[in-house]
């Protein structure tokens, strides 16, 4: 019997991928890193913002980590208007809660731009728990996160569905002993599911709470 859905937030929940590759990619050249589109896919992988700096820009200090940090976050801000929620997922949210199936957010980003965001799109009110990268010490693909997110759920994760679109996070779903959903384009499906995500789906548009019963029976 399913007993809740983990859902990542970043292109999951919420539209934000071209913010965050804006956002990326200039910061990075104001601080005299070019970058070419492909680079910037790593930014989508589901790793935390001092995993993403670290990966640029070499090794660096908890201050830099934090300073730059910001200064993206400040770009982010810029672009806020372009985040939206992902297409279908306030409805699907809406049938998952009438159904009494509790919901959770396993997110990488911080965790005030987690919970800001969210309630700035009225999303809070959805879930039970939301978990973000400050309250781990090891991001995705390392289990912590959806480890942490059963215990705040207060189920045990072989009941439990996460749904993400990064193969790091699918596999970090599945080594906390989660079954996975997959959400991409049909050009990055194939990723997710060498990773280990069965069935992946484009977005929730055409895709109901009795599918995702059906799936996970």
């Amino acid at each position: 019997m399913l007993g809740g859905v983990v859902f990542d937030m970043d292109g999951v929940i919420i539209d934000s991928h071209p913010a965050h590759r804006l956002a990326w990619k200039g910061f990075l050249e104001s601080v005299g890193c070019e970058t070419r589109d492909e680079e910037l896919d790593f930014i989508l992988d589901g790793c935390k913002r001092a995993e993403i700096l670290k990966h640029f820009l070499g090794e660096l200090t908890p201050e830099q980590i934090a300073d730059y940090g910001n200064r993206k976050d400040e770009l982010l801000q810029k672009h806020g208007d372009a985040v939206q929620p992902m297409p279908g997922i306030v409805e699907f949210l809406g049938h998952l809660s009438a159904a009494g199936i509790p919901s959770a957010v396993a997110t990488s980003a911080t965790r005030r731009r987690a919970f800001g965001t969210l309630e700035e799109l009225g999303l809070t009110c959805y879930f039970r728990a939301i978990v973000t990268g400050d309250d781990v010490t090891v991001g995705k693909p390392d289990p912590a996160i959806y480890q942490l997110a059963a215990q705040r759920m207060q189920e045990s994760p072989e009941r439990l569905v996460a749904v993400e679109d990064a193969a790091s996070g699918v596999k970090s779903a599945r080594a906390a002993g989660m079954r996975c959903l997959g959400v991409a384009p049909s050009r990055r499906a194939s990723l997710l599911r060498t990773a280990g995500a069965d069935p992946v789906i484009p977005d929730f548009r055409e895709f109901s709470f009795g599918q995702l019963e059906e799936y996970f029976r």
